[in-house]
C-alpha cells in the first residue's frame, strides 16, 4: 500500500470529485479531525432522530371517569415521520420495521374541571406493550375550590424492539365532579436517539 502526499485534490474536469468506490472502506483515524465548511449530505443527518411523532388531543377534551386510567385519544400529529402513529383507532406509536434502538418519549396529560371538587392529585404514565413503564403525579391540596388545568407530566428514554408500542395514559384523583383531558395540552410524543 502506498502514500499520496498532497496538500489538495481537485477533480480533472467538471466539480465532483469521488473517493473510493462502491463498496469500498474509507477509514478516518484517531486523532484526526473532519472540518466541513459547506454543505454535508449523506452521514445520516436527514434520518437523524427518526422516527420521530407529536399528536395532541383537538377538537373537544376528552371526557374521563374519575379514578380510573383513561388512555389520551390524541388525534392531531404535529409530526409522524415515519408514519408509525395511529391517531384514528389505537392512539400508539409503534416501532417501524428496522427502527429499534433507544427512544427519548415524553407525555402531558392536563386536566380541565368544570365543577367544584375535591381533587387529589393527577397522574400520567407511558406504557409500553401494554404495562407500565413511567410515572408520574402531580398532587395539590385543593379542598372544595373550582380549578382548571392541573397537569402532569412524564418523559423517559427506554429500548424499544420493532413492534413495541408506546401509548399514554391519565389519571384524575378526585371525589367528584365533572374533568376531561383537554385539548391541545394533553399530548404524547417521542423520537428515536442517534
Amino acid at each position: 500500500m502506498g502514500t499520496l502526499f498532497v496538500d489538495k485534490l481537485d477533480p480533472q474536469s467538471g466539480t465532483s470529485l469521488e473517493l473510493g468506490s462502491s463498496g469500498d472502506t474509507i477509514t478516518i483515524p484517531s486523532g484526526a479531525t473532519i472540518t466541513n465548511s459547506g454543505t454535508a449530505t449523506g452521514f445520516g443527518m436527514s434520518s437523524a432522530n427518526t422516527p420521530m411523532f407529536f399528536a395532541y388531543r383537538s377538537g373537544s377534551g376528552q371526557g374521563v371517569s374519575g379514578n380510573t386510567w383513561t388512555k389520551l385519544q390524541a388525534q392531531t400529529e404535529v409530526i409522524d415521520t415515519d408514519s408509525a402513529y395511529d391517531n384514528s383507532s389505537n392512539y400508539r406509536f409503534t416501532v417501524p420495521s428496522g427502527k429499534a434502538g433507544k427512544y427519548f418519549l415524553f407525555g402531558q396529560i392536563a386536566i380541565d374541571y368544570s365543577s367544584s371538587t375535591n381533587i387529589s392529585s393527577t397522574r400520567v404514565i407511558i406504557y409500553k406493550n401494554g404495562g407500565n413503564v413511567n410515572e408520574t403525579q402531580t398532587t395539590i391540596d385543593a379542598g372544595t375550590g373550582k380549578f382548571h388545568n392541573l397537569s402532569a407530566t412524564t418523559s423517559c428514554i427506554l429500548d424499544l424492539s420493532v413492534g413495541d408500542y408506546i401509548e399514554l395514559y391519565g389519571k384524575v384523583v378526585l371525589t367528584s365532579g365533572t374533568h376531561e383531558f383537554f385539548l391541545n395540552e394533553s399530548r404524547l410524543g417521542g423520537y428515536k436517539l442517534t
